[in-house]
C-alpha cells in the first residue's frame, strides 16, 4: 500500500499537482491559485524544507509563533498571512509583521490596523472573516453585516480591501462543501455589484480545498497537507 510521502517538499509537489488537476477540472488557470502554506504548529525544519522547495507564502495563526519564524527566516523572501482569530490588543505586532490579515471580523480591529500600518510600508492587504453556518465557536461577520463593514473597511486609508475569507463547517460530502464555497463566493460577488473591486475568495483547507477550487477559490490555506500533522 502506498504511503503519503513524510518529507514536506514532496507532500508540497503532491499538493501543487492536485491543485492543478483541479484548476483544470474546473476550466481554471492553474498560476492563479495562491497556495499559503499554514506554519501553524510545525516545527522550523519542516517550514524551512518547503520554502526551500517553492513555498513562497506562509500562513500563520500565533503572532508569537509568527515573530519566531519570521526571525529564523531573516533574508527569505515570502508573502506572510495571518489567519489566526485577531484581538485588539495584537492589531500592532499585526500591522507590522504582515504584508495580509484575513481575518478581519469587526470595524474596531480594521481601524487599529490601519492606523497602525507603518508608513514605510504599503497598505495592509485586508480579507473580511466571514460566519458561514451557526457555529458559535467560530468568528466572523454574519452575511447580513457585511455590506456595512465592507464599506467602513473600504474607506480605511492604509489598508487594502481585496476580499472574503471564511471557515465553513466542515463537511465530508463534496457537494456540501462546495455549498458553503458558493455562498461565499456569492458574497463577494453581490460586493462588486455594489461598487467594490474585490479579487480574492481565501477558502479551502486540506480537506476540501479541490471543492473550494471549484467554487473560484483565489487563496488556499493548507497546513497538514504539505507539513504532515502537527505534534
Amino acid at each position: 500500500m502506498l504511503t503519503a510521502p513524510q518529507n514536506p517538499a514532496d507532500r508540497l509537489a503532491l499538493v501543487r499537482e492536485s491543485i492543478a488537476g483541479a484548476a483544470r477540472s474546473a476550466g481554471r488557470d492553474p498560476t492563479s491559485i495562491t497556495l499559503i502554506g499554514v506554519a501553524k504548529s510545525q516545527p522550523l525544519a519542516h517550514v524551512k524544507s518547503a520554502l526551500d522547495a517553492g513555498l513562497a507564502d506562509l500562513g500563520e495563526n500565533y503572532l508569537q509563533e509568527a515573530q519566531g519564524h519570521f526571525e529564523a527566516l531573516a533574508g527569505r523572501t515570502v508573502g506572510r498571512h495571518f489567519i489566526g482569530a485577531l484581538q485588539t490588543n495584537k492589531t500592532r505586532q499585526a500591522a507590522q509583521l504582515f504584508d495580509w490579515v484575513h481575518t478581519v471580523d469587526r470595524l474596531r480591529v480594521a481601524e487599529r490596523l490601519s492606523a497602525q500600518r507603518p508608513p514605510e510600508l504599503p497598505p495592509l492587504a485586508v480579507c473580511l472573516q466571514v460566519r458561514l453556518g451557526e457555529e458559535s465557536t467560530k468568528s466572523g461577520v454574519a452575511p447580513e453585516g457585511l455590506f456595512l463593514l465592507a464599506e467602513a473597511v473600504g474607506r480605511l486609508p492604509r489598508l487594502a480591501l481585496r476580499g472574503l475569507m471564511s471557515l465553513p463547517p466542515a463537511e465530508i460530502d463534496p457537494a456540501r462543501q462546495r455549498r458553503w464555497f458558493s455562498e461565499l463566493r456569492h458574497l463577494l460577488e453581490a460586493l462588486n455589484a455594489g461598487g467594490h473591486r474585490l479579487d480574492v475568495l481565501s477558502m479551502g483547507m486540506s480537506g476540501d480545498y479541490e471543492a473550494a477550487i471549484a467554487e473560484g477559490a483565489t487563496h488556499l490555506r493548507i497546513g497538514t497537507a504539505i507539513f504532515g500533522e502537527r505534534a
